[in-house]
């Protein structure tokens, strides 16, 4: 406990009053010791004043707190808002989407049942020509040659509609074929009366050409007799040609030439 403060304090006595003539009235002080405690008085009062404070002080926290969620449940509402209108945006334009590419493909379904008719009416017609005695029906189509279990046909095209190998094996394809394929000698030999010396012609591609330094069948398969092809070194870029009277000959893919065309006959 700290220790009391001592104050002094004067107080005076006044004596009785004394004739007008006296030259000074004397005062008598006496000093008297008033001890003051310095700690500070504390009651009821100040507690409840301290109380009221705190309370105070928490329902502005309390209040505080709920402004910053109030803030943060408009902001997220106003996200969630947001995402459902550009969600409901990409919605309509998916479903849109949709209809676009059902109406195509309805379309391509007609048109290919159309084509699928057609293309069967146009097979009936070429390989079961009407006659007389009504249709007669054979294993290759009109203008194409059955020999073993294929259809060959060669196309002797004059300089100016020759083309070059890609270009010839694309003609070969519109026709349900590819161009020629030999897998033995029986059939090279064959191949080489289908590719007759005409005015014009240096060749016919036939599908065989160099890929990564190998002689390939447009089939995958390799060729498996070098002496067809004389020796001549696969360099890719370079392609086969045949002519009647003689042997295979390497030529650039990129050249126009004659081509002959195969495919698989059918059985009737």
């Amino acid at each position: 406990m700290a220790e009391d403060e001592v104050n002094y304090a004067s107080v005076v006595i006044k004596t009785k009053k004394q004739p007008q003539s006296e030259a000074k009235i004397e005062k008598e002080t006496v000093y008297d010791e008033v001890k003051v405690n310095k700690e500070p008085t504390q009651g009821p009062l100040s507690d409840k004043a301290a109380e009221k404070c705190r309370r105070y002080q928490q329902l502005a926290c309390c209040f505080g707190i709920l402004c910053v969620l109030l803030v943060l449940s408009i902001i997220g509402v106003c996200v969630y808002q947001n995402n459902i209108t550009t969600l409901t945006a990409e919605n309509q334009d998916l479903r849109r989407e949709r209809k676009i590419l059902t109406e195509q493909i309805e379309t391509m379904e007609k048109t290919w049942n159309e084509q699928n008719v057609s293309r069967a009416q146009w097979s009936v017609d070429q390989y079961c020509p009407k006659g007389n005695k009504g249709r007669s029906c054979t294993s290759c189509q009109d203008g194409w040659k059955k020999q073993f279990s294929s259809c060959y046909a060669y196309n002797d095209a004059p300089p100016s509609d020759q083309r070059n190998w890609e270009g010839a094996r694309e003609n070969c394809s519109t026709k349900n074929s590819d161009l020629a394929v030999v897998f033995d000698q029986t059939e090279k030999d064959y191949v080489n009366t289908q590719s007759p010396v005409i005015k014009g012609i240096q060749g016919y591609w036939i599908g065989l050409r160099a890929e990564g330094g190998k002689w390939r069948w447009i089939d995958g398969s390799d060729l498996t007799n070098q002496a067809w092809i004389q020796q001549q070194p696969a360099v890719d870029g370079q392609c086969v040609t045949s002519l009647q009277g003689r042997e295979w000959e390497s030529v650039s893919c990129d050249e126009n030439n004659a081509w002959i065309c195969e495919k698989k006959a059918l059985s009737v």
